[in-house]
């Protein structure tokens, strides 16, 4: 879905993005938002969080021009993971493109905003690493404790029979069913080997 309106405040103009998880979720907050925000354009799309085919937002990117900004409501509808915000803020600040986010209230085209993102970036890479270091201290930890293995059971008997039912269906990915009962998609594939033919069996 593309939304379009005429800009007459100058060749400048706001694109927007919006994303929801599923198509059960409402697009019509984030619409709403860009909106207020004045975007000339938005691009709306369902995709899973984890999932690395985004078309419009790949169609979002290639429309921007020099001197627009893409606007999002909020980062995390924006980017899968803090590695590919970088990435995308960094090719937009290659070309001249700023990035606006409503919810943070983060601007890349002003020197404060840069600076913000920045900060907000390095913090959310510094949490990822510490959640990595816990975790090798929480296995060493086992390890001198005699136990062998890392994290315990995540895919219980009822997010198995939740995951069963929506496989069955077909509706949905095998990314976006771990998504919906809060494991990794791995661990899907690591209990029940043959994926989708294992989980509908």
């Amino acid at each position: 879905m593309v939304e379009l309106k005429m800009s007459y405040e100058g060749l400048r103009m706001k694109i927007g993005y919006c994303r929801t998880s599923t198509h059960h979720q409402d697009h019509a907050l984030q619409l709403d938002a860009l909106r207020k925000s004045g975007c000339d354009r938005i691009f709306t799309e369902t995709a899973s969080g984890t999932k690395a085919d985004r078309p419009k937002l790949a169609e979002a990117m290639a429309y921007a021009r020099a001197g627009d900004q893409i606007v999002c409501y909020s980062l995390s509808r924006l980017a899968r993971s803090v590695r590919h915000l970088l990435d995308l803020v960094d090719d937009l600040r290659t070309r001249d493109i700023g990035l606006v986010s409503l919810t943070e209230a983060i601007d890349t085209s002003t020197p404060g905003g840069r600076l913000v993102f920045t900060i907000l970036a390095a913090m959310s890479q510094m949490e990822v690493e510490l959640l990595r270091e816990r975790t090798r201290a929480g296995l060493e930890a086992a390890r001198a404790r005699g136990r062998v293995g890392g994290r315990p059971r995540s895919l219980d008997a009822t997010k198995l029979t939740v995951a069963r039912t929506l496989a069955a269906e077909g509706s949905m990915t095998m990314a976006e069913i771990a998504e919906h009962i809060g494991v990794a998609p791995s661990t899907i594939y690591r209990y029940l080997p043959g994926g989708r033919s294992g989980l509908a069996a």
